[in-house]
């Protein structure tokens, strides 16, 4: 017979000797070669009918192809088919046919060498019958504590008498380490080969009976447990059916006794939404998902402080005093407020019920920093009611204030509902901060429910959907805060009165900077009263100069910055026992100025004119400018305005062309602009001339802010008319009005924080429009009304006269 192997050999096989084999490494059946040359051998072998010897490599040196990493004895074997894998590798079939050994090397590279089959000796068969009747016995009893042998090779090795042959098959199953497997294959007596398996076969067995013992074991122990949580599962239900106190009853007992202990505070169909939510949590089982839910729930109902009242009684002297302790100025809104309490304390003495007590909800609005916030916190103190303020800027979700239906992963009650059991109250003063900041979304609308919330018609029936049952809310004292009104949806503003809070007058934020943010801040800085001091001029130059605001919150950071630095200058000098402000050191405290508003430089000029105008932080002036151009009387608009604005100023335009034409406004001469032929001929045209040979272009000055309203039409009449005529207009003068196209001054808004700005640029004179003036001229602070001349005016006309010079 012709041999080969599948070592590295080159590609042309040499012609080899029947007797001589090449060798290979063991490697696990089927065989998969990798390389090239390994894949030309074994399809040459397979092509050429040849056989191989593989032998096992020795410990430690796997992968090695030279005789000494190989053992001397191997498989002679022959290929009987090949597959060629997908990656590039080839499948072997490989059938052993006998054991030989290697006599001697032939070649290195291929590995080739001289090889003899090994035979197996002769045995007596009475005797080979009895040791395999013991074999056979061991390989029954190991077969019943593993699962070594499938029935059809029990079956094999029962029927076959060929004792070397039920040897290699016993030997091929069983888990046997590389040594003794060795020692198996190499021995040729085939009693001793008996011999052996016995022995290994007796230390298998005793081996899987220990594994099968733990095992067994370890399933009982398994059992032992489930048989002992099931026990106890059937325990408890006994338990419960006998009515045992356990943890778990203790603590339904305890949620019924808060129950009842609430039941006369709350109605009649909150009791019996939480009485069966209680039942349903006493039938569950303690570890299911909806006994976690339902007891979530039980905790907060429980929670709430059904009937429990602030037991202080309504006084007005207290809330006066307390609004006056903590607010300087804002006469108006305190007053109000005072009002609204001594109707509700007046109804309380008479035994008038809430119901039909109820008055209107408070709104208080104005610009940011005016002391929104803070009158509803000292309404709350003067009270002794707990104070919950619930932000609604930026919300959009309704469920945030009626709460998430129970069916929805981590529900809970609304943000009013979670107010109350925070407040551990029932009448709380509620704060709904930024009401106006509101916005509406797919999720719902937000404002919808505050109508519900807001309407003392409703309030008392108040549905939060985690809760299931109606809260009273009549006792509640809510309190809105907004920055602009207008922003508010028309059926939520018809439920509040709106208090509004206007600028602060320069005047109003010395004293309040005096008596409350000084005192204030340098107790929030560990500073003594007399370790740091401001000068009266600095002060007023730090309002004036280094903040541009409606309220004074800004005061308030400039003040805390300037104790900041005085607190660094105590500790960096021991020796320094005080931080003196003043106008000569005030500037080495803060960075750089803020010109709030432009003061008048008093000097008149043609084409200029100062108009007043509201903006969320208070009132401001606007220099409104003009210049002509030759051309054909249009008229250009500037500075970022809005769509009334530019209409505004067009009517104004209209009305200024309408003056000229009535001889109202007189018009030089000098001022028209002549052709040459009209020059020559020395021609006295018409005044309307002027304004069809010119264009105008107005520009309203801070070109990036946007600016919009009808507030400016009288300035910008005047503004046309002083550029048209080339008279000069008062520089001291400010005005505001709205104008008709037939030349009347309208009324407009915002009154008080314009003609506050007036009075900060130094203005002598303001223009007004003359409802205004019968109006709204009492909400005006007394400085400011003594500054400033404010003139009411009815006609276009009154205007002009009083501006142009």
């Amino acid at each position: 017979m012709k041999l080969s192997n599948y070592g590295e050999f080159p590609a042309d096989i040499p012609v080899i000797a029947e007797d001589e084999l090449f060798l290979y490494p063991f490697m696990i059946s089927p065989l998969f070669l990798s390389d090239k040359e390994n894949i030309n051998a074994a399809t040459k072998a397979i092509d050429n009918n040849s056989l191989v010897i593989v032998c096992t490599s020795k410990a430690g040196h796997e992968g090695e192809r030279d005789f000494d990493a190989l053992y001397d004895t191997g498989v002679v074997g022959s290929i009987m088919r090949k597959v060629s894998l997908p990656d590039g590798r080839v499948k072997v079939l490989f059938q052993g046919l006998a054991r030989a050994k290697s006599l001697y090397q032939i070649s290195q590279n291929p590995l080739i060498a001289h090889v003899d089959i090994i035979e197996s000796s002769d045995v007596d068969t009475l005797k080979a019958d009895a040791i395999l009747e013991v074999v056979r016995e061991k390989v029954r009893a190991l077969s019943t504590v593993s699962n070594y042998f499938p029935p059809d090779l029990l079956r094999t090795i029962e029927e076959n008498h060929d004792h070397n042959r039920i040897i290699d098959l016993i030997c091929s199953t069983i888990k046997l380490k590389k040594e003794q497997a060795y020692k198996l294959f190499v021995e040729s007596d085939t009693e001793k080969r008996f011999l052996d398996l016995i022995d290994y076969l007796i230390e298998e067995i005793e081996a899987n009976k220990l594994q099968k013992e733990i095992r067994s074991k370890v399933h009982s122990h398994i059992e032992e447990v489930n048989k002992e949580y099931f026990l106890k599962e059937q325990m408890k239900q006994i338990q419960q059916e006998l009515g045992v106190d356990t943890s778990r009853d203790e603590e339904i007992e305890e949620y019924k006794k808060q129950l009842e202990a609430k039941k006369e505070k709350m109605t009649e169909d909150a009791y019996k939404e939480i009485s069966k939510q209680l039942e349903r949590f006493s039938r569950m089982h303690p570890d299911s998902s909806d006994a976690s839910m339902t007891q979530t729930y039980l905790d907060w109902v429980l929670d709430i402080p059904f009937g429990n009242l602030a037991k202080k009684s309504l006084k007005i002297e207290t809330v006066e005093e307390q609004l006056d302790k903590d607010h300087f100025s804002l006469e108006k809104p305190k007053e109000r407020i005072v009002e609204y309490f001594a109707v509700k304390e007046l109804l309380e003495l008479r035994g008038i019920t809430a119901k039909k007590s109820a008055g209107a909800i408070l709104c208080f609005a104005g610009p940011p920093g005016v002391g929104k916030t803070s009158l509803a916190n000292s309404i709350a103190t003067a009270l002794k009611r707990p104070l919950v303020r619930i932000a609604l800027g930026g919300l959009e979700d309704v469920n945030e204030l009626r709460g998430h239906r129970r069916t929805y992963v981590g529900a809970m009650p609304g943000r009013i509902t979670q107010g109350l059991i925070d407040a551990k109250k029932i009448n709380p003063v509620i704060v709904l901060d930024e009401i106006d900041k509101i916005t509406r979304s797919q999720r719902g609308d937000p404002t919808a429910a505050l109508l519900e919330i807001l309407d003392p018609e409703q309030n008392s029936e108040f549905r939060d959907y985690y809760l299931n049952f109606d809260l009273d809310l009549s006792n509640v004292i809510f309190i809105a805060t907004a920055n602009d009104i207008g922003r508010i949806p028309a059926p939520l503003r018809d439920r509040m009165e709106f208090i509004t809070l206007s600028s602060y007058t320069p005047q109003e934020k010395f004293e309040i900077a005096r008596r409350y943010l000084i005192p204030q801040e340098l107790k929030k800085h560990g500073l003594k009263k007399n370790e740091l001091s401001i000068s009266k001029p600095a002060l007023k130059d730090l309002i004036h100069s280094y903040t541009r605001e409606a309220g004074v919150r800004n005061l308030r950071r400039r003040i805390a910055e300037m104790s900041r630095k005085a607190a660094l200058d105590i500790l960096k000098h021991p020796e320094m026992n005080k931080v003196s402000v003043s106008m000569k050191n005030l500037k080495t405290f803060f960075d750089k100025s803020v010109f709030e508003i432009e003061k008048t430089d008093r000097i008149p000029v043609v084409g200029v004119v100062n108009g007043l105008a509201w903006t969320a932080v208070g009132g401001d002036v606007l220099k409104i400018e003009s210049i002509r151009i030759k051309g054909k009387g249009t008229l250009q608009l500037t500075g970022s305005l809005g769509d009334v604005m530019k209409e505004s100023a067009r009517i104004a335009m209209s009305v200024v062309k309408t003056l000229i034409d009535k001889r109202k406004l007189r018009i030089s001469q000098d001022n028209i602009p002549l052709t040459f032929k009209e020059k020559e001929e020395i021609v006295e045209v018409d005044s309307s001339e002027v304004y069809k040979r010119y264009d105008l272009h107005i520009h309203v000055p801070d070109g990036a802010t946007p600016k919009d309203g009808p507030s400016a039409g009288i300035a910008m009449v005047s503004v046309i008319a002083s550029i048209l005529s080339s008279r000069k207009i008062r520089s001291e003068i400010a005005m505001t009005g709205e104008v008709s196209l037939s030349g009347d001054v309208l009324p407009i808004g915002g009154l008080k924080e314009k003609l506050i700005a007036a009075y900060k640029a130094e203005m002598t004179k303001v223009l007004i429009p003359a409802k205004n003036y019968e109006r709204d001229l009492e909400d005006i602070p007394k400085e400011v009304q003594e500054a400033l001349e404010i003139v009411p005016v009815k006609r276009v006309e009154e205007v002009l006269k009083q501006v142009l010079v």
